[in-house]
């Protein structure tokens, strides 16, 4: 199937989607073209090209900041020393039930369109809060690491997006 990545509009169905998390599920079908009216976040979806208004999955980007001391230590060397720094806040990511395995090529979109962004708007990483056990299994397969004290809050810098993204 070829699937391409479309920004969320009237023209997707909502209604459909079946993700498993009925937080999810709401948020789309509900809240989610607010929060791009509103310009919170930006809300991206993956279609079948020969289905564009079947929701195969959803992720949504905005901008964030990271306390610098959450960072790991090796990391802090690297940076200035500014309390906080930007960051791509990866708040929701979730795919259909019907479309197994495309989880990962939503991961992937969402890092490469962060790291193309981040040549415009200054960026230092992708932090995500992991819903459970197995979203934090999830992030951890690409690299992500846990961020400060949470056990649920990762980040992946961008140095190490773009060597994910080449490879």
């Amino acid at each position: 199937m070829p699937y391409r990545f479309e920004v969320l509009s009237r023209e997707h169905d909502r209604a459909s989607f079946r993700s498993g998390s009925e937080d999810l599920n709401t948020y789309l079908r509900t809240l989610a073209r607010k929060d791009v009216e509103r310009r919170v976040s930006a809300a991206f979806v993956m279609v079948d090209e020969a289905s564009p208004a079947t929701i195969i999955g959803y992720y949504t980007l905005s901008a964030f900041t990271v306390e610098v001391a959450e960072l790991p230590e090796a990391l802090q060397k690297m940076l200035p020393r500014y309390p906080r720094l930007p960051a791509t806040l990866l708040g929701r990511l979730a795919r259909d039930e019907r479309f197994p395995g495309t989880g990962s090529m939503l991961l992937m979109n969402a890092l490469e369109r962060a790291i193309q962004q981040s040549s415009q708007i200054a960026s230092l990483a992708v932090v995500a809060d992991a819903r459970d056990e197995r979203a934090l299994a999830f992030y951890r397969e690409f690299g992500f690491e846990i961020l400060g004290s949470s056990t649920n809050r990762v980040f992946l810098p961008m140095g190490t997006i773009k060597q994910l993204i080449s490879t």
